[in-house]
């Protein structure tokens, strides 16, 4: 089905939002873009798990097979040993059905406190799935800057200056920090 997709989408990323709802069997349709965004060799395989801030996240397993190439280094240091558990141990590798459903497993629903419905969430090399009041809270507190720990302006501020920390000339090939890793552009 998914050799048809067969073109490398050069610089791809995840972007934009949409609203989905479970069924009674707990999947949900995936957005077609998103989908043609997972394929990788002819397939549409992917991984999801818990992702940061209270949402899950699919990952290419190109992906996957980098942060725990990362990770396997520091498999051994104390301090991330609960992190490493977690991580893992809710990682769930699946695919859509033949019209885009992708089944979420009841462990990762009740995590996160998933209901009926989610906000599928486009996030540069990763694909979040977030309770659909949790996301509307969060957007609702950050653009009227109700929380302190949601500043629009500041967040904007900080992530535009990332940008202009280290000229691209002077960026090592190779990334030092262990928690950091590249992408693959995916096949399409």
């Amino acid at each position: 089905m998914w050799d048809n997709v067969g073109m490398l989408m050069s610089g791809f990323f995840f972007s934009g939002s949409n609203h989905a709802k479970l069924d009674e069997k707990g999947r949900f349709v995936l957005p077609q873009e998103m989908r043609y965004g997972l394929v990788e060799d002819g397939k549409c395989e992917f991984v999801i798990g818990l992702g940061l801030g209270g949402c899950l996240a699919i990952y290419r397993k190109s992906v996957i097979e980098k942060i725990v190439e990362r990770f396997k280094k520091m498999q051994h240091v104390a301090k991330y040993q609960k992190f490493f558990t977690l991580f893992f141990s809710t990682l769930h590798p699946t695919e859509c059905d033949k019209v885009g459903r992708v089944s979420l497993p009841a462990t990762l629903k009740s995590a996160i406190g998933i209901q009926k419905e989610i906000v599928v969430a486009g996030v540069m090399d990763k694909i979040e799935l977030w309770p659909k009041e949790v996301y509307e809270r969060n957007l609702r507190e950050l653009l009227e800057g109700k929380s302190s720990d949601f500043n629009l302006a500041k967040m904007t501020e900080e992530a535009f200056a990332l940008l202009n920390d280290v000229p691209e000339e002077d960026q090592p090939s190779e990334n030092p920090n262990p928690l950091y890793f590249e992408s693959t552009p995916a096949k399409v």
